[in-house]
């Protein structure tokens, strides 16, 4: 009986869990959802149930801005931001969160969506390769500020990314759109996935002569 629970969960066939946030880590219909949201606790990893995984990914949701989205003149009209400009400041956003989240751990795996949903717009992924570390790096981070918004982090039932992103959007025949309820993930440059991730060194050019900004992080003592 456990062994049949334990197979159905998280799935379509599972009537009391829901599957989207299962898989997503987030649902459309927040608490008016009408299945369950299983969302782990740090008591949860020691010991755990037998329906969850290894509980190694934290959600910073809604914490990157898409300039495109969010760019506006005084008059409140849209300011045109090339496509250029906006995988630099996304770059330049992914390195610095990449950066700053290391601190507490190595790093498997990093994801941003590009989602207009509510519940999935900017939402930050990061699988660390240790449970403790993505512990102590939600029990911190929920002390800390980013560019001037209160950084809210949340341990996540998400381990398969190759579950929760939408395989059309990678082909590019995704017909919901930026509101796909599946994730939309953005990728980072090809020489700065080398760079974090360490398979190879980019070039010299590439990180030398940009200018120092300052970090973006910081406490609420230094707000």
């Amino acid at each position: 009986m456990a062994e049949n629970l334990a197979s159905i969960f998280g799935t379509e066939k599972d009537e009391v869990n829901c599957s989207f946030y299962f898989k997503i880590g987030a649902c459309r219909h927040g608490d008016r959802c009408p299945r369950l949201h299983n969302k782990p606790t740090f008591s949860q990893l020691r010991p755990r149930p037998l329906h969850l995984n290894s509980v190694r990914t934290i959600l910073l949701p809604n914490l990157y801005r898409n300039p495109q989205n969010t760019a506006q003149t005084a008059d409140g009209s849209h300011c045109h931001v090339s496509d250029v400009e906006v995988q630099e400041h996304y770059d330049n956003f992914f390195k610095e969160v990449f950066t700053e989240l290391q601190k507490y751990g190595e790093i498997e795996d990093m994801n941003v969506c590009d989602n207009l949903g509510d519940h999935l717009m900017g939402n930050v992924y990061v699988k660390f390769q240790r449970e403790e570390d993505a512990e102590r790096a939600v029990a911190e981070l929920n002390n800390r500020w980013f560019k001037g918004q209160a950084v809210h982090a949340g341990l996540s039932p998400v381990t398969d990314f190759r579950e929760s992103c939408c395989r059309q959007y990678e082909t590019g025949e995704c017909t919901r759109g930026a509101f796909c309820n599946f994730m939309h993930l953005r990728p980072i440059s090809r020489n700065l996935r080398q760079q974090l991730y360490g398979r190879l060194s980019p070039p010299r050019s590439c990180t030398d002569h940009r200018p120092q900004e300052r970090n973006q992080w910081y406490s609420p003592d230094h707000f």
